[in-house]
């Protein structure tokens, strides 16, 4: 169990951080800006559930909420794992796998189910809900591609591939439940005209 008893330590001061096995790296590592923006996602998931709190109680808005809830502690394991290299992880560290993985897909295809296909791309707007999906979905994009970056430069076994699978699967999910949660609750969906016929 983590124990905190502060947060200032003035380690950081001098614009260098520890890592997970104790490297001091200078805080525009790459991989500090892996574990920074996956935590940048976290907290605009927070805002999700936020906003969802917000549009008041319903069986739809309470099951995003939970899975949101399920998501934020997934995304905290994975900023944990990657503050170093796999082979330094602590032995008793629990890693996410493709069972998480699957259970993204499986949920995504369970929501569309109740969606008509698509006819043209989506704008990212709507309600508040839907509109910071969209943000979470984007960010979750800029934490894949740093996490490809650290990969193409340190090479395969710098990050779990287990990792990018969720980044890129979650990316999806969360287009998804925007679209689902803009259904069920009765919003419409602005799609995107091509030029020529705007």
């Amino acid at each position: 169990m983590v124990r905190i008893t502060k947060v200032h330590t003035g380690g950081g001061d001098t614009g260098k951080t520890s890592l997970l096995d104790g490297k001091r790296v200078g805080k525009e590592n790459l991989r500090v800006g892996v574990y920074g923006t996956i935590d940048e996602l976290n907290s605009q998931i927070g805002v999700i559930r936020m906003e969802l709190n917000r549009c008041g109680k319903s069986d739809f808005s309470d099951e995003a909420d939970e899975k949101l809830g399920i998501i934020q502690q997934e995304l905290f394991d994975i900023g944990g794992e990657c503050s170093c290299t796999p082979g330094m992880l602590p032995p008793q560290m629990a890693l996410i796998g493709m069972e998480q993985c699957d259970r993204l897909v499986a949920e995504m295809d369970n929501w569309l189910d109740d969606l008509s296909p698509l006819t043209s791309f989506i704008m990212p707007t709507g309600s508040a809900p839907v509109a910071t999906m969209h943000v979470a979905r984007t960010v979750t994009r800029r934490a894949e591609r740093k996490v490809c970056e650290i990969i193409s430069i340190d090479g395969e076994d710098a990050i779990r591939t287990e990792i990018i699978c969720y980044l890129n699967r979650l990316s999806d999910w969360l287009f998804v439940l925007g679209r689902w949660f803009t259904e069920k609750n009765r919003e419409v969906e602005v799609l995107w005209t091509p030029l020529g016929k705007r």
